[in-house]
C-alpha cells in the first residue's frame, strides 16, 4: 500500500497517472490552438466583411490620360513609422469627397424623405492635403454652381454630351463618380488623386458610432424640410440630427446653398475633433463599429477600396489636427442668367485652384 502511494507522489499530479496528465495537456494545447485558429478566422472574416462592404469605381481607367497632370509627390518618409512598419507616404493629395443624396435602400429613403428619385452630389468638397500631411484645405463647391459639364463616359458605353450652364451636381446624376471627378477636374484644372463618397445612412451611422458630434450654431435653425429645429448655441447631435444639419438650407441665412456649406464645414471639423478624442485603437469593438458604419455606405476609387488602403491613408494623416484644417468655399457670384444660381467668381476662383497645385 505504501509503495503504491509513493508511486503516485512521484508522478507529481495528486494521484493522476503520468499518461493521463500528458493526455490532458495535449487536449488543452489542442483546444487553445483551435481557439486561436477560430479567433484568427473570425478576425479574417471581419476583415473580409469590411472589405466587401466597400464599393469602388476604376476612375483612372474610365478617364484615361485626358486629365490634369499628377502633382509632384514627396518621397515616403519613415520618420513617423516604426522600424517594423512600412514607411508612410508624405506627398500631397487631392481627394474629391461627395455626399450623395441617393434614396436607395430603406434607411436612405427614411433619412432623405423618400421624395427624390436618382441621386445627386448633395455635398462636394475638394480636400487638399499639403506635402508632409500636417495641413489641409477643404474647398466646398456649391451644388447650385452653373458649369460647363464635359462629355463623360457611361457604363453602358458611349458618352454624355457637353452641357453648358449645367448645375454642378448634375454631373453625378448623369455619369456617376466618373463624371463628377471629370467635371471637378475640368473646372479646377487640378488632378483628383482619390474619390470618396458616402450616403445619408452612412453619415448618420458614422456620427452615431462615434457617440455623436458637438456643434455650435450661430443662429436659430427652424427648418421643417430637414426636420431640424435648434436654438443658437452648442448642441451634441445624434447621427440623424447631424445629417439634418448638413442638409438644412431653408432654416438658415438666405436659404441658399452657401449657408448650408458653412454648417457642413463646421460639421467636418467637429467630426475630426470627435475622432481625435475617441481612442479607437484601445477599443476594438468601437473600432469595428465605426469601420462597419463607414464601409457599409462607402464608394471609393480603386486606390482606396480596401481596409488596408484606408488604414494606410489614415495613418499617414495622424499628424493632421482639426486646427490645421482650413475650410473655404469656391468664390462665386450670382449667375447673370438665374438669381437662384451662382457661377465661379473670376479670377479669384482660378487663383484658389492654382494655389492648391
Amino acid at each position: 500500500m505504501t509503495g503504491h502511494l509513493a508511486g503516485h507522489e512521484e508522478s507529481g499530479d495528486a494521484g493522476r497517472p503520468r499518461g493521463r496528465r500528458s493526455t490532458v495537456l495535449k487536449i488543452a494545447g489542442l483546444t487553445l490552438a483551435g481557439l486561436l485558429v477560430l479567433a484568427a478566422g473570425a478576425a479574417g472574416l471581419a476583415y473580409w466583411h469590411l472589405d466587401s462592404n466597400i464599393k469602388s469605381v476604376d476612375i483612372d481607367q474610365a478617364l484615361g490620360d485626358d486629365r490634369p497632370a499628377k502633382g509632384v509627390t514627396t518621397p515616403s518618409s519613415s520618420a513617423s513609422a516604426s522600424a517594423s512598419a512600412s514607411p508612410l507616404p508624405t506627398g500631397s493629395l487631392n481627394i474629391l469627397v461627395l455626399g450623395s443624396d441617393s434614396r436607395s435602400g430603406k434607411e436612405n429613403k427614411a433619412l432623405g424623405g423618400g421624395s427624390s428619385s436618382g441621386a445627386r452630389s448633395d455635398t462636394a468638397m475638394v480636400v487638399h492635403i499639403d506635402a508632409g500631411r500636417k495641413k489641409a484645405t477643404i474647398v466646398s463647391i456649391p451644388r447650385d454652381t452653373l458649369v460647363t459639364r464635359p462629355s463623360c463616359p457611361l457604363k453602358s458605353g458611349g458618352s454624355t454630351a457637353v452641357a453648358y450652364n449645367a448645375m454642378f451636381n448634375s454631373a453625378y446624376s448623369v455619369g456617376g463618380p466618373v463624371c463628377a471627378v471629370k467635371t471637378v477636374e475640368s473646372i479646377t484644372n487640378v488632378r483628383m488623386d482619390h474619390y470618396i463618397e458616402i450616403d445619408f445612412a452612412g453619415f448618420a451611422k458614422l456620427v452615431n458610432a462615434l457617440g455623436g458630434v458637438t456643434v455650435t450654431t450661430d443662429e436659430d435653425i427652424d427648418d421643417d424640410d430637414s426636420h431640424l429645429h435648434l436654438k443658437a448655441g452648442t448642441h451634441h447631435l445624434t447621427g440623424k440630427q447631424a445629417l439634418a444639419l448638413a442638409r438644412t438650407r431653408h432654416g438658415i441665412g438666405d436659404g441658399s446653398d452657401l449657408g448650408r456649406i458653412g454648417l457642413q464645414q463646421k460639421l467636418v471639423k467637429a467630426l475630426l475633433e470627435q475622432m481625435a478624442s475617441t481612442n479607437l485603437l484601445t477599443d476594438p469593438a468601437k473600432l469595428y463599429e465605426v469601420a462597419q458604419a463607414v464601409t457599409s455606405s462607402l464608394t471609393t476609387d480603386t486606390g482606396l477600396d480596401s481596409i488596408s488602403e484606408l488604414v494606410g491613408l489614415g495613418r499617414s494623416l495622424e499628424s493632421l489636427s482639426s486646427d490645421s484644417v482650413k475650410t473655404v468655399t469656391m468664390p462665386v457670384v450670382t449667375a447673370p442668367s438665374d438669381p437662384n444660381r451662382v457661377v465661379a467668381k473670376e479670377p479669384a476662383a482660378s487663383e484658389l485652384w492654382e494655389s492648391l497645385k
